[in-house]
């Protein structure tokens, strides 16, 4: 079967291929046989795939599948050509699942829309690519790959083009991740120069050989690949895409923040942890970066109005979460948190979708209430969905994703106390917002009417993603549950183990305990606040310091404005001055200057025979002139 991998890249982007040629001339039927068949295919070749993962034993199966030799220069030769390990395994099983799951919700979400065959090309190339950039064995394929899904995330961001807020945010994404992907395109100039290849696995095997712990080669290029992570993954300072991409229908959102575009900088920093972890500096700056983030989209979730914005925050604070696991250096707890977070965060997006089209599209919370009595399926989906995200103990995955990322920020090799304090008070913020957002949407009265009740197509992948969300976390139990670590034995040959600090490793269970507590409480307080004292919120939004801090957290820091101010404006102003592109006068003027001479030359060509005479002994006059002087 490994030498059909190449499939599970292709049969999505042979779907892309024949809609774009032929969508206008299939019918909707035809037309999502092709989108959601295609992706379905790619997924059984995964699962399959993965059953022989699982059933090889100890030792870690490689499947390595060249396809083709793209081209060859200067002794450059990389190719269209597929490595499959443990990590990028776990990455298409959720991408073609997953993804499977969010095409076959779109038939029923998109059925009425005019450009149905248009939106499932797009995503069909959007996983395609998302797929290439997980599979590809040299850096030059996964770029491509990575500028693959940042196209396709314009395509679907903009999606509903006719509406100028949507192209806005459309070109806003794209520019923005642009600035990272040009970090990360000098840090793969770099990696070439220095070892002459883009090959993962060469580079994997020699950087440690050829760079000493901190090396200053180690530290630039970290640093660089770190620029592409956080302008994808939307952590800071390059974040701001993020909430305005909920522009976009709600399966791109489902897809964008579960399993394809934010997740691809997890990837490719774990995918690089040799080099990240030859510089400890970029390894903190990770992490810093992480814990920062994590809490200040938490503190912007807690403000906004619209239920899409709610889950986009959310989204930059989870994958922050996991930038915090990678930079303690527990690898398997990310991309265990990766996965878990692809399973809950695509059932909150897809309930969304739910109540906003069984609402006339309305998407502000406040505006709805009343519905887990209307929508009893939504709701108690949404509800397994949010408390899978607050890391409600024992029964979700969620917790048991987020309890590792909270015990090796303290007790890992790289953790310390202020990096736990962070995700702690994360989680309890996450709580907070998450069943804010529960209790404004299901309970109260209700105050718009339920037009569309979702139908089965809607439903099943809700349940099923349901399901994921609840029972996910059992494949990675904690410490002392007997630790069965299937998860992490799963990833073991790929990434390395992370050794927790003997003094404190046996008081895993109360700091468990202590997380526990922590997102209970958050609970108690939003249902205290949004649901039985609704009276304490409103006092408290009508003092005037906390109307500010409101409004600065509602704008997601102010960093647009910051970002106007110091780039927008002066770029726009620099445009104004030089509406007429001084540049061109410069050229302009030397064609002129030229235009100018070949008149007046030509000028001296008039076949008057007297003027050329005189010309001649003027000429001659001259010459004699200049021989005679001193």
């Amino acid at each position: 079967m490994e030498n059909l991998l190449w499939l599970v890249p292709a049969l999505p982007f042979a779907g892309a291929l024949i809609l774009i040629l032929t969508g206008t001339r299939l019918s909707r039927a035809l037309v999502s046989v092709v989108g959601v068949g295609s992706l379905g295919v790619s997924a059984l070749i995964t699962l399959i795939l993965g059953s022989q993962f699982l059933s090889s034993g100890p030792t870690e199966p490689v499947y390595h599948q060249v396809v083709w030799q793209w081209f060859s220069v200067a002794g450059f030769s990389p190719g269209i050509a597929f490595h499959l390990d443990a990590l990028s395994m776990v990455f298409i099983f959720v991408i073609t699942f997953v993804g499977f799951l969010i095409h076959l919700y779109s038939t029923a979400y998109m059925a009425d829309d005019d450009g149905f065959a248009r939106f499932f090309a797009y995503m069909n190339l959007f996983v395609g690519s998302m797929l290439v950039l997980v599979l590809a064995d040299n850096l030059l394929l996964l770029y491509l790959g990575w500028e693959g899904v940042g196209l396709c995330s314009y395509l679907l961001i903009g999606f509903w083009y006719k509406e100028p807020a949507n192209g806005y945010a459309a070109r806003k994404a794209f520019i923005i991740t642009r600035v990272g992907d040009t970090a990360m395109a000098i840090g793969l100039f770099m990696l070439f120069q220095l070892f002459g290849t883009l090959h993962i696995q060469t580079i994997a095997a020699e950087a440690p050989q050829t760079w000493a712990v901190g090396s200053q080669a180690a530290v630039i290029i970290s640093f660089l690949l770190l620029g592409g992570a956080v302008g994808k993954s939307g952590q800071l300072p390059l974040q701001t895409w993020l909430p305005d991409a909920m522009a976009g229908p709600t399966p791109v959102s489902a897809l964008i923040h579960a399993a394809t575009m934010v997740t691809a900088g997890v990837y490719l920093i774990t995918r690089m942890h040799v080099i990240f972890e030859l510089a400890p500096v970029a390894m903190l700056t990770v992490a810093i970066i992480g814990a920062i983030t994590l809490l200040l989209a938490g503190c912007a979730a807690l403000t906004q109005s619209d239920l899409k914005r709610v889950l986009a925050y959310s989204t930059i604070s989870q994958i922050g979460y996991m930038f915090l696991a990678l930079g303690v250096g527990a690898w398997s707890a990310g991309i265990f948190h990766f996965m878990i977070h692809a399973f809950f965060k695509a059932l909150l997006f897809l309930s969304a979708g739910a109540i906003i089209i069984s609402l006339h599209h309305e998407q502000n919370m406040f505006r709805m209430g009343g519905l887990h009595k209307l929508l009893p399926a939504v709701f108690w989906t949404f509800l397994i969905g949010s408390a899978s995200l607050a890391a409600l103990p024992l029964i979700t995955a969620g917790f048991y994703s987020k309890d590792q990322i909270l015990w090796y920020a303290l007790a890992g090799e790289r953790g310390n106390t202020w990096l736990y304090a962070a995700g702690l008070a994360g989680a309890f913020i996450t709580s907070i917002y998450t069943f804010r957002m529960v209790f404004i949407t299901f309970y109260g009265d209700p105050k718009t009417h339920v037009a569309h009740p979702p139908g089965p197509i809607i439903t099943v992948p809700l349940i099923i993603l349901a399901v994921l969300s609840l029972v996910g976390g059992f494949i990675e139990l904690p410490h002392n549950f007997g630790h069965v670590v299937l998860f992490s034995d799963f990833l073991t040959p790929m990434l390395p183990a992370i050794h927790a600090n003997e003094a404190i490793v046996n008081s895993e269970w109360m700091f468990q305990l202590v997380a526990a507590v922590v997102s209970l409480s958050g609970v108690y307080l939003a249902y205290v606040f949004y649901l039985q004292k609704p009276a304490l919120q409103t006092n408290l939004e009508q003092s005037g310091l906390a109307m500010a801090i409101h409004r600065f957290w509602y704008s997601g820091w102010g960093f647009d404005k910051l970002y106007d101010t110091l780039f927008v404006r002066p770029f726009v102003f620099l445009a104004t001055v030089n509406k007429n592109d001084f540049i061109d006068k410069i050229y302009a003027a030397l064609a002129a200057l030229a235009r100018g001479l070949n008149q007046g030359l030509a000028r001296t060509q008039s076949g008057i025979l007297r003027w050329y005479m005189m010309g001649v002994v003027v000429g001659a006059l001259l010459i004699i002139t200049l021989s005679l002087l001193p």
